[in-house]
């Protein structure tokens, strides 16, 4: 019955949200206060039932009940607890039921914790966001029941796929879907905002929450996913340009953009058609990400290789929810004000051309992703767009937007002072400039390139704080008054300090393994020896070993340095029996300089093995990077400004309004 009680869940869930979509567009239309409040209780009632459906899937995963379908085709009984449970999500149809449970989830906390937002604006949001739940509800119960039933029964099922039973895998999808669908509302308030015809400073102000939260579990759910390609698909690097994770960077560029675009909304009432542009766009490549996934056009690792039928349903959905926002962004931006004029030396001009560069950036990766793909649709022929067409593409654009990134938080709202900011920065400058020089003396034989990328990181790092050392008045004023400054300070200048700092160490990373990287692929007999970066690695052979659902064979290597013993490393080559499938493990060593990284391959019929042996520069540097831009999003988001609710300034200007009319 537990089968049963998610499906019936499911159902009910599409009927309250197409409740939920009608009826409070008719209270507002006809300004009825009953029928627009009937849109926070089918929110919260639209989450509690997705949930229950959820629930129902996931016990159905936990006992291994191989009667459903989706269970008996995903899970095996030999499965460790925690891939039982990942296994929910590591399949098209339970992806899906956890993907409306996001969504409903969004839904339910503007509900509940939105009770400063005008009723109408409110209800519009939840309409918005339920039509979007309806889309997908119906997508699932007509295409993807996760609750299918098997009669008989089989005695166990075909398992999981090996690649996915994974510790960052059980959490890295559940994260980028936060993001994902996430950013549907900022979309949902976009809408809303068009159907009203009115948007102002708190409108951004209470879309920014939503939109950094989607944010923040975007960025976070990216680097997991680039951390376990790493370590588990056996390649030693971190970033494939792979069309499904250029699904998910898009709309983590555009929404970067949208981020700061609705910070000039808030501060100076200005960009406000372009930020309800960027909040349809974002979401559109959202939607774009989940088409990608599961319409079966690409063979990825990724990726979803499900019927093309279902592809078409959602590209169905999104023609609907794409096409009918930007006809009404065309038809009512031309009604919406354009917000106050400023200079182009200014902060607001800084944020323009953050938002410039971040958005053809993102244009280019959309080309390199699409083009091969529509080249194939339309002549059959089949090519590969790779690393060098997006570093020729992308890091040109991406090099201006960080060289001018710590200039914005110095210069003035409205009309700002170049020279006045770049002094203030001098002492980031001469430390950029340090470390350069530091770096290219001790790698004389290039790369050349690499040492300007390092000092950029830098630039960024020590960028970072400058703002709030100008602000508090460091060294102007006494220490007390300026730890005085500094506690008054809003969070969200920390934050937006923080995560700007993490960029610059995630440039380090980037810059270092890319530049310095070393690489050997050797033919190896127990007995043997390599060596690499200074560390010499000992092969000692390989040995059985049986794990709960798997057996592998396992390497050992010895590795020392001038003589000095470092550790062991025992790559692996795992093999799956019942999924019928094997899987390469790596050994890794970190150390401040870098991962000594070793994959073991094939044995050949003279005993050898063939080895991989990589060493990778500071390349944890990457995922630090991004960890400490997570933490400065949640320390802006902490920000009590930030909270759901118009500034005093905003509501008295709304009631001002509502009188007069």
């Amino acid at each position: 019955m537990i089968a049963e009680t998610g499906h019936y869940a499911l159902i009910l869930a599409l009927g309250v949200a197409i409740v939920q979509m009608l009826v409070p567009l008719i209270g507002t239309h006809y300004r009825d206060p009953k029928l627009t409040a009937v849109a926070v209780p089918a929110a919260q009632a639209e989450f509690i039932l997705i949930g229950i459906a959820f629930i129902a899937l996931m016990t159905a995963y936990v006992t291994s009940d191989f009667s459903v379908a989706n269970v008996w085709q995903n899970s095996h009984s030999a499965k460790p607890l925690l891939y039982k449970i990942s296994g929910v999500w590591g399949n098209h149809e339970g992806s899906m039921v956890l993907w409306v449970l996001i969504l409903a989830l969004f839904g339910a906390a503007v509900a509940t914790f939105g009770n400063n937002l005008p009723r109408q604006l409110q209800a519009n949001v939840l309409a918005v966001q339920s039509s979007i739940a309806v889309a997908f509800l119906l997508f699932i119960i007509i295409t993807s029941n996760p609750f299918m039933r098997l009669d008989p029964a089989p005695f166990d099922g075909e398992g999981l796929n090996p690649v996915l039973q994974d510790p960052a895998l059980a959490f890295h999808p559940p994260f980028l879907y936060a993001g994902y669908v996430g950013f549907s509302m900022a979309f949902s308030f976009a809408v809303a905002a068009l159907i009203d015809g009115r948007i102002d400073a708190a409108w951004a102000r209470w879309v920014r929450p939503w939109t950094l939260a989607a944010w923040m579990c975007l960025t976070i759910g990216i680097a997991m996913g680039s951390w376990w390609a790493y370590y588990e698909l056996g390649w030693g690097g971190f970033w494939f340009w792979d069309p499904v994770e250029n699904a998910s960077f898009m709309p983590w560029l555009a929404g970067t953009a949208l981020l700061h675009s609705a910070l000039v909304m808030e501060k100076r009432d200005a960009l406000k058609v372009w930020t309800i542009l960027l909040a349809i766009i974002t979401f559109s490549l959202s939607l774009m990400g989940t088409f990608l996934v599961r319409s079966g056009v690409l063979t990825s690792v990724h990726a979803f290789a499900v019927d093309p039928a279902r592809g078409v349903f959602i590209l169905a959905i999104m023609g609907v929810f794409i096409g009918g926002a930007f006809a009404l962004f065309a038809w009512r931006a031309p009604l919406l004000s354009q917000g106050g004029l400023f200079a182009p030396i200014s902060r607001e001009g800084s944020l323009v051309l953050n938002n410039l560069l971040l958005t053809v950036a993102c244009a280019a990766v959309l080309v390199g992703t699409l083009y091969p793909l529509a080249l194939e649709a339309i002549t059959g022929e089949k090519i590969s767009v790779g690393a060098p067409f997006f570093n020729l593409t992308f890091v040109p654009l991406i090099v201006p937007l960080l060289i001018a990134m710590p200039f914005g938080p110095l210069l003035a709202w409205k009309r700002g002072d170049l020279l006045a900011a770049a002094q203030r920065l001098m002492t980031a400058a001469i430390a950029a400039l340090a470390v350069m020089i530091l770096v290219l003396a001790v790698n004389q034989h290039g790369p050349w390139l690499a040492p300007l990328g390092i000092g950029l990181g830098i630039w960024l790092i020590m960028g970072a704080p400058t703002e709030i050392a100008y602000r508090v008045k460091l060294f102007d004023v006494s220490g007390s008054e300026s730890w005085r400054r500094a506690r008054n300070l809003p969070r969200a200048t920390f934050g937006g300090a923080l995560a700007h700092a993490g960029v610059g160490v995630m440039v380090i990373g980037l810059v270092s393994t890319t530049a310095w990287r070393s690489e050997r692929i050797e033919l190896l007999a127990p007995g043997e020896s390599l060596d690499i970066a200074g560390y010499d690695l000992a092969f000692a052979g390989v040995a059985p070993r049986q794990g709960p659902n798997y057996s592998e064979r396992v390497a050992k290597f010895v590795v020392t340095r001038g003589g000095e013993p470092v550790t062991e490393l025992t790559p692996s080559k795992r093999a799956f029996a019942v999924e019928k499938s094997a899987t390469t493990e790596a050994g890794i060593h970190n150390s401040w300089r870098g991962d000594l990284y070793v994959v073991l391959g094939d044995q050949l019929k003279d005993g050898a093995y063939s080895v991989r042996v990589y060493f990778n520069p500071m390349v944890r540097l990457i995922w630090i990077g991004a960890l400490i831009m997570f933490f400065g999003g949640g320390l802006s988001l902490s920000d009590r400004r930030l909270r759901v609710g118009a500034p005093k300034r905003a509501r008295s200007k709304m009631a001002a309004a509502a009188a007069v009319e």
